[in-house]
């Protein structure tokens, strides 16, 4: 992994015995010895800590910015004000295929700071900075920040005790001054419980992953690498680009729909999607959860009869919460959404019951 890209705080992880794997052209923690069930069982009970620096950053600004972002990309920024965050699709315009889902983090109407996808990033920034108009500058800047994710019922507690903002909105941001520098603190997460995620100039992001884990000692805090933080996001049932989301997959089919700003005059796909709506997609997302034993992993074929297929698993997984096989699965929107379905778990038909996730209730929006 010579090529791959280090995250600033890969020497932490290499002190804590992490076995790492790459992810987006990244070099990043898979899990640590603890193993990924502890991790997230530390994360739904107490508090874990993630890093996921290899996320891509990118500032747009100058005058307009906001309202350019506005009309390329799916959700609706005049929902929010400065100071707040919102999930959204960067879409392609002819085919409305999800380009990357990223969060855009507002700060007023001159300055929106946007974090895509690692893989993503670079085509997200050259689709925008194609468009931009003048005076508005689209930057690439995923080198440039650390990101750390407190995520559990105790991140508030940890991040205190660290002397950074809590108890704000979800999906709002505040920022902080940490030894010099400034440091931003988002209500957001990708695990379903109460959270927050940190990003930081690379030059405090030691001090600051040290003070965090420091600070969680007390709470039995976990460091938890992107094995457990697959486990956790699909049992919120939330999408992984290039599995449950890509470029072949729209909003509607993924259920996405609620992070379109459909009233909007313009974003890339409008057309096509608002069509594609209008009509029903063909195929929708479906959550699937075990009957027996059997554990689905993406490309596992799915089928309503043994003879009859009907599509394959897009991400699949142990849920150590329910103890048992969970999953997604993109199938036929004619397909009664209460059916039960086979998968073809290494050779054997597994019976799995569809259903809607989440698999289990949030509780990412508690106060």
């Amino acid at each position: 992994m010579a090529d791959l890209l280090l995250s600033p705080l890969n020497d932490r992880h290499e002190a804590l015995g992490a076995k790492f794997a790459e992810f987006g052209g990244w070099s990043m923690p898979l899990e640590y010895p603890a193993g990924v069930v502890k991790e997230h069982t530390a994360v739904r009970e107490s508090v874990g800590v993630f890093d996921v620096s290899h996320l891509g950053k990118a500032v747009v600004e100058g005058p307009g910015a906001a309202e350019f972002v506005n009309r390329t990309l799916t959700n609706d920024l005049g929902r929010i004000g400065p100071g707040r965050a919102q999930y959204t699709l960067c879409c392609d315009d002819a085919t409305g295929g999800v380009v990357d889902d990223l969060i855009a983090y507002l700060y007023a109407d001159d300055r929106v700071f946007l974090i895509p996808n690692a893989a993503n990033t670079a085509e997200v920034v050259r689709r925008l900075a194609a468009e931009a108009p003048e005076g508005v500058t689209v930057t690439d800047r995923h080198r440039d920040f650390a990101v750390l994710a407190v995520q559990g019922t105790k991140s508030d507690e940890v991040l205190a005790a660290v002397g950074l903002p809590v108890g704000h909105d979800y999906m709002s941001f505040a920022e902080a001054p940490y030894e010099g520098e400034t440091v931003v603190v988002c209500r957001t997460g990708y695990t379903g419980e109460r959270g927050y995620e940190l990003v930081a100039p690379n030059a405090v992001a030691g001090a600051l992953w040290d003070a965090v884990m420091a600070a969680g000692e007390q709470y039995g805090v976990l460091a938890c690498g992107l094995g457990a933080r697959d486990t956790l996001r699909t049992e919120m049932g939330y999408p992984l680009h290039g599995q449950d989301i890509s470029l072949h997959v729209t909003p509607n089919e993924a259920r996405l729909g609620w992070a379109v700003g459909w009233q909007k005059d313009a974003f890339w796909g409008r057309d096509v999607l608002t069509a594609e709506r209008a009509e029903g997609p063909k195929r929708v997302l479906r959550g699937l959860v075990a009957t027996g034993r059997g554990i689905p992993r993406p490309h596992m074929t799915v089928s309503l009869t043994p003879d009859v297929l009907l599509g394959e698993v897009t991400s699949g997984t142990f849920s150590p919460t329910l103890r048992k096989g969970i999953g997604l699965a993109l199938l036929p929107s004619f397909v009664n959404p209460d059916a039960e379905v086979g998968v073809d778990v290494r050779g054997r038909r597994e019976i799995f019951q569809l259903t809607k996730p989440p698999f289990l209730d949030p509780s990412v929006r508690e106060t």
